[in-house]
């Protein structure tokens, strides 16, 4: 709001905390290393905004900066078809030179292997996108090579072989191959002005050279890939693959919600970016313009996020490795789902109305209307628990000291609050408002269960929730959310899924 005190909702981490690497080197384009951690966030911003925004770009534009590989995929399913797409993020370290090996803290090992595995289907009509991450440790059967980890089927085979190990122990068609290198990603998340994540524990990984106290982070690329590689945590692997969804969401969310879409030259950075950073199968290259127009409308609230159900965390392969075993009931009750283009995680209808208008243009204390003049709906059901949600604390009234004990009841409550509270420029709101961009509500709903009686408004010019405290209705008190889970005749069957909105935190 303008003439709010404004204050940076996150914790800056320089490029020198993780080695001192140079701009210059996190600009290399060189089609040259592919990672060891995420990657479908470039991939999956980069559709989405292409989709909404970028189809100025020429079909042959895109032809020249995207890679293709023979991958034995299917194939498309028509304009509305349902989709399955393999994305990996390959650890391909021999072609980087010395200097990038250890400014990036990749190590030296040669080969290549898939360390990171999603298939990302997309629903009959693409109004939804379901991603499901396959952990790297799978011991499964590899065709023709015997049981191994599922990551060494690239090694074993390249993309071919990784798709058809994938439909083995899937059971699903695998109609597209995204494969997606780790400069690139770096110059993604760069040229989106850098991704924030919240940590609920500290990390302290000296590998990556990553450190990091529990709270709400704003990192650049280099950072951002150091905090999808780590595993200097509780659950190792499977922490990683919560990390990288958390990165995938919060870039999505910057991607649509974040300005870029309005800014030609962070737009064309972006779009650029995503090309270069990825290797497809040849059919996704001739028609991945068109794939993205019919993603145009996907939101954050439309993306969900599952990770495939597991028996054994601590399995010892007969060759003394030591690997995963996954849930085989429960894993084929989450893939048979996604077979039937079934949801993973039920939304709400998508609301009709337009965003609110700015509060700046309204008496202060009085609630935001819609196209219909009302204020803002507020259904009772919360999805997002505290602990994900980052909150900045303004004062609109005279009463002194009251953002500071606001604070500190939120706190109290689960909620992060990085930034010292700070005044609005009116200093007469009656009653507490809880501001919000687009996307946001859920996280939004949250916040204001937290203190009874704020009204929620929708505000396109706020970066992040924002509690204006008011005369009336500031008194905070604790929520509990429920976790999300689809419902099954088996509960042991029953996948537990997140949506990208669920993951974001600001």
């Amino acid at each position: 709001m303008p003439g709010d005190q404004e204050e940076d909702s996150g914790v800056r981490i320089g490029g020198d905390g993780y080695g001192g690497v140079k701009i210059a080197a996190r600009r290399a384009r060189q089609k040259r290393t592919n990672f060891r951690s995420i990657i479908i966030s470039g991939t999956l911003s980069g559709v989405v905004m292409i989709g909404s925004g970028g189809l100025w770009l020429a079909s042959s534009y895109a032809a020249k900066q995207i890679q293709s590989v023979d991958a034995g995929t299917a194939g498309g399913a028509g304009p509305r078809g349902a989709m399955n797409i393999l994305l990996v993020g390959v650890d391909k370290r021999d072609n980087l030179s010395r200097k990038q090996q250890n400014q990036l803290h990749l190590g030296r090992e040669v080969g290549q292997r898939t360390d990171t595995m999603m298939v990302i289907h997309l629903s009959e009509d693409h109004e939804r996108v379901t991603v499901v991450s396959l952990p790297r440790d799978t011991w499964t059967e590899i065709p023709g090579k015997g049981a191994h980890k599922i990551n060494s089927a690239y090694q074993f085979g390249g993309a071919r072989l990784a798709v058809r190990t994938v439909e083995q122990v899937t059971g699903l068609r695998i109609n597209h191959y995204i494969e997606v290198n780790v400069l690139g990603f770096i110059d993604v998340v760069d040229s989106l002005g850098g991704v924030t994540v919240c940590t609920p524990v500290p990390i302290d990984d000296p590998k990556t050279r990553l450190t990091m106290q529990p709270g709400t982070h704003n990192l650049d690329g280099v950072n951002a890939l150091a905090y999808a590689r780590t595993r200097a945590t509780a659950r190792s692997d499977l922490d990683r693959i919560d990390r990288q969804q958390q990165v995938i969401s919060a870039l999505l969310n910057k991607a649509i919600s974040g300005g870029t879409l309005s800014n030609p030259a962070r737009l064309t950075g972006m779009v650029g970016s995503a090309l270069k950073a990825i290797t497809v199968d040849k059919a996704l290259a001739d028609d991945l313009l068109g794939l993205a127009n019919q993603l145009k409308g996907v939101s954050t609230d439309d993306v969900a996020f599952a990770t495939v159900p597991l028996s054994d965390v601590n399995y010892r392969t007969p060759t003394g490795e030591s690997a995963v075993l996954w849930d085989k009931s429960a894993a084929q009750e989450l893939f048979q789902r996604i077979a039937k283009d079934q949801p993973l995680v039920e939304t709400s209808p998508k609301p009709s109305g337009t965003a609110s208008a700015s509060a700046s243009a309204r008496p202060s204390g009085q609630p935001s209307a819609g196209a219909s003049g009302q204020p803002s709906p507020s259904p009772t059901a919360l999805t997002i628990p505290p602990e994900r949600i980052a909150v900045r604390v303004l004062n609109g009234t005279t009463v002194t000291g009251l953002g500071a004990r606001t604070k500190t009841a939120l706190v109290a409550a689960g909620f992060m609050v990085p930034s010292t509270p700070g005044n609005t420029a009116r200093r007469d709101f009656v009653n507490t408002v809880v501001r919000y961009p687009p996307g946001r509500a859920d996280s939004a709903r949250t916040v204001a269960a937290a203190i009874p009686g704020a009204e929620l408004r929708e505000q396109p010019d706020v970066s992040g929730i924002e509690v204006v405290l008011g005369q009336r209705h500031n008194t905070v008190k604790k929520v509990t959310v429920a976790p999300v889970a689809v419902s099954s005749p088996t509960p042991t069957a029953t996948p537990s899924a997140r949506t990208a909105t669920q993951n974001i935190c600001k």
